[in-house]
């Protein structure tokens, strides 16, 4: 929730829990903040001073366990210095690349009374741009390169309008980062598509073409440069990141530019020729629109779940937030919703399972005014669906869509594709709308595809915390792939 809550305003979150097995639990959220580089302070409880490295009870080294999924993780040993460290915890957290700190504080120093520190007045980490000279080169370049293109990523994600700008002043085609899709207009002439898991060849064309790309705020991760294998050494790249340590640290670069990414779009569009360069993107934004446009069902048995993504496009508003979990299922949801508006999505870029019933109470406890859907697969609702009593307590009007199909999905497609033979994932019936009433929340369930667009709309009506079971076809397991098919011989039929 916290991870969620900084993601879609900016605004570090802080997140607090007790000492080891609190922070245990804790751990997937921080990782999940490092990965996405979401700004967060964590602040965990820990042993009594006296007691530290006798193992007391629960007592865990947590500045060496969070060392490697935060940016600084410390131990406070005096309570007037805790003010001190979480300034700079805060600074730290919001300065280069964004991401998570963790502070452990001895109990002993909660029930300490100490000065209020003098408070200085907040103050917005430092925005770098590119100098005179430097955006000059680099406007030259763009102008010049044949087939430039942008993968734009999660550190472009306040800089929206001049990304726009920027684009359409050099006429260049605009990748999103994974799970980065609300970073450009979807339907914008000059979009390109999602470097996601399992990208349509025709979607990578135009990246693959490419002659210059332009990387803005986008660490390069292992899905989006498709296995580290986009890029290619022999395509020019140009890397745009406030933090130094970022710049090709996954990607070579021969062009790396300290700068945030506001600021160095800003000035680029302002050192633009008067007569900007003429590309032609229409081929590669039909393309786009092609693989995104819901075919139809494949299903033979229970709802195909692309059918799910159509109902939720003719009955969701548009610039709702969508909030998702990790698994197969998603892959549907990426493929065929577009994302039009800027904060409209939150998912997590690490894969972790239970993010979305969690992200869409901190959404709609952030945006009470707008729309909020999470989409979730059985597996991953399995592990805090229990999230929808803090809904309905807080009064957040979520609409949950489960996608049930009996199993834990990607793990079922890559036993099949790597062994043959599919083990240990089934997931057994559950009534999951006579769950989601037990907890205080409306609960429907579609089986049948003519039912999913009015109980979506019900659902989505009803103003309440509410719950829609949709029993999908297990065999049709991803966008383009059966698993019947990786799995000869092998029938699976319909959950419950």
């Amino acid at each position: 929730m916290a991870e969620a809550d900084a993601k879609l305003t900016g605004v570090p979150a802080v997140a607090m829990a007790t000492r080891g097995v609190g922070a245990s639990n804790l751990a997937i959220g921080v990782h999940t903040a490092r990965q996405d580089s979401t700004p967060m302070v964590v602040l965990l409880g820990q042993v009594e001073t006296e007691f530290l490295g006798r193992e007391a009870f629960q007592e865990v080294d947590l500045a060496s366990f969070f060392a490697p999924i935060t940016k600084w993780s410390a131990t406070v040993h005096r309570a007037d210095r805790l003010a001190e460290f979480v300034d700079k915890g805060l600074r730290i957290a919001t300065s280069g690349r964004p991401g998570p700190v963790m502070l452990a504080v001895p109990a002993d120093l909660l029930g300490e009374e100490v000065h209020a520190p003098p408070q200085a007045p907040a103050e917005d980490p430092p925005r770098p741009a590119p100098g005179g000279a430097e955006t000059r080169a680099l406007a030259r370049r763009l102008s010049e390169a044949r087939t430039p293109v942008v993968i734009a990523g999660a550190g472009a994600g306040d800089a929206r309008q001049e990304l726009i700008s920027f684009a359409e002043t050099y006429d260049i085609g605009v990748y999103a980062a994974f799970r980065r899709q609300d970073v450009f207009p979807n339907e914008h002439p000059l979009y390109l598509g999602h470097l996601t898991l399992g990208t349509p060849p025709e979607t990578l064309r135009a990246l693959e073409a490419a002659d210059l790309i332009f990387v803005v705020g986008s660490r390069l991760d292992e899905v989006t440069t498709q296995s580290y294998v986009l890029p290619r050494p022999d395509q020019a790249v140009i890397c745009v990141d406030p933090d130094p340590a970022e710049l090709a640290a996954t990607v070579p670069a021969g062009h790396r530019v300290v700068a945030d990414a506001r600021a160095a779009l800003s000035a680029l569009v302002a050192r633009a020729p008067s007569r900007g360069p003429a590309r032609d993107w229409t081929e590669a934004h039909r393309a786009f629109l092609d693989s995104s446009t819901v075919p139809a069902s494949r299903s033979e048995g229970g709802i195909d779940p692309s059918q799910v993504i159509a109902a939720l496009r003719e009955v969701v508003p548009e610039d709702s937030i969508m909030t998702n979990d990790a698994g197969n299922f998603s892959a549907f949801l990426h493929r065929y919703w577009r994302y039009n508006h800027p904060r409209t999505q939150l998912a997590p870029a690490n894969g972790a399972m239970g993010y979305g019933v969690p992200s869409a109470v901190a959404a709609k406890l952030a945006a009470p005014e707008r729309p909020v859907v999470a989409c979730c697969g059985d597996g991953g609702f399995f592990m805090t669906g229990q999230e929808l009593e803090t809904a309905v307590r807080y009064g957040t009007s979520i609409l949950v869509v489960v996608f049930r199909n009996g199993m834990h999905g990607t793990i079922a497609m890559h036993q099949a594709r790597e062994v043959g033979r599919t083990a240990g994932v089934e997931i057994g019936e559950v009534d999951l709308a006579g769950y989601a009433r037990s907890l205080g929340a409306a609960g429907y369930s579609v089986r049948d595809p003519e039912d999913l667009e009015p109980t979506l709309a019900e659902a989505l009506a009803s103003d309440a915390v509410a719950l829609v079971d949709v029993v999908t076809d297990p065999d049709v397991i991803s966008p383009s792939a059966r698993l019947s098919d990786l799995v000869p011989g092998k029938n699976h039929s319909t959950p419950g």
